[in-house]
């Protein structure tokens, strides 16, 4: 593993390496800048600005750290970007031979730009996805809010919670589910990040995620049971007609490893030992899209999830959609139903480009 750990580090610096000479001698070509080092020193710069600025922000907390977060983690999509935006014009300067060196060079600085700013923008812009979806057994319409992947920390705290709460209320929802990573660390871990939870008029309950464990997932649990939040940890509750399951974040099976979720237990063998009636409407919780195979063994007819972000941004979003074979939205699974959030905040660069920003309004119907 450490083996491993140590290649994936040096595989990692060479593209970085390769990324930066690249781009610099790329400018220089561009805008006819005859001393390629001047290039080669600015994106250096830049490249440990950005690493610099996430290290140093790890440990800050308050304005200073949220700054320098915000900025560090912008830059690395915005080099991204820069980057992809960079080699489309090479490709299409291999098509288009007369196109000015300066005039590719402008483009693809104004294509990044615009890019990056859309993302930054499209991130913090939340949004509500209605979705239907037919139970079995049910016998009223159940209105669910979804969230998940909330992410409080260095870009989002109170203020972001409030407008996340009057959301949901607007919604009118009978109840509401929050799949984990409520905080993304130790920055603005506090009670009064998450206050505004309790202006949330609906009952509400919480199954932990990997981030809540990085924070200190019996610090975020106590948070959230002085605003009076359900917890639930490998339990089984009725909420009406409708019976809940809401698991740790664990693993799917015993024969798998994750390094974010728990390892003393898993999925299928938390399933076989709770006690729970399999022929009643069920929804079961768990932070990541895992474990629909026990879960349709067991008759559970929905699975509420989050995690992947959708992958966020473009190209990550085509990683996850390999990753994942539950990525983004509704899929079914010998007739389980899963519901894969891609979540009200972010993690890492703020930027959201081919997804959004969501919590989810789901319509429990009775099936026909």
């Amino acid at each position: 593993m450490r083996s491993l750990s140590v290649v994936f580090l040096l595989v990692f610096l060479g593209v970085f390496a390769a990324a930066n000479i690249y781009l610099s001698r790329r400018f220089s070509y561009f805008f006819s800048i005859e001393k390629t080092k001047y290039m080669y020193f600015t994106f250096a710069a830049l490249s440990v600005f950005m690493v610099a600025g996430m290290v140093v922000s790890s440990v800050l907390t308050g304005t200073a750290g949220n700054v320098m977060y915000f900025l560090s983690s912008v830059l690395a999509g915005t080099l991204l970007y820069l980057l992809l935006s960079v080699f489309l014009t090479d490709i299409t300067h291999l098509i288009f031979k007369t196109i000015p060196p300066k005039t590719l060079g402008i483009v693809a600085l104004s294509v990044t730009i615009a890019v990056s700013a859309f993302g930054v923008w499209n991130a913090f812009k939340l949004r509500v996805t209605e979705i239907e979806i037919p139970v079995k057994g049910l016998q009223k319409e159940i209105r669910i809010i979804h969230i998940s992947d909330v992410h409080v920390g260095h870009l989002r705290g109170e203020s972001f919670i409030r407008e996340l709460a009057e959301l949901t209320n607007a919604q009118n929802p009978d109840v509401v589910f929050i799949t984990g990573d409520l905080f993304d660390g130790k920055s603005r871990l506090t009670q009064e990040s998450i206050s505004p939870l309790k202006l949330i008029k609906a009952p509400v309950y919480f199954v932990a995620g990997n981030h809540d464990g990085y924070a200190g997932v019996k610090t975020v649990k106590q948070f959230l049971r002085n605003l009076d939040i359900n917890i639930l940890e490998n339990q089984v509750i009725n909420f009406g007609e409708l019976q809940i399951i809401g698991l740790n974040h664990m693993r799917s099976d015993p024969d798998t490893h994750d390094i974010h979720a728990s390892n003393t237990s898993s999925i299928k063998e938390t399933l076989d030992s709770l006690d729970f009636d399999e022929s009643k409407p069920t929804v079961m919780l768990h932070h990541s899209p895992e474990g629909i195979k026990y879960a349709s063994q067991h008759g559970i007819d929905l699975i509420l999830s989050g995690h992947t972000h959708a992958g966020q941004f473009f190209p990550i979003n085509l990683i996850t959609a390999m990753m994942f074979p539950y990525n983004r939205g509704l899929h079914s699974y010998e007739g389980t139903k899963i519901f894969v959030s891609q979540g009200a905040g972010t993690v890492g660069p703020p930027l959201r480009v081919g997804t959004r920003s969501e919590i989810i309004l789901i319509k429990l119907v009775p099936e026909k």
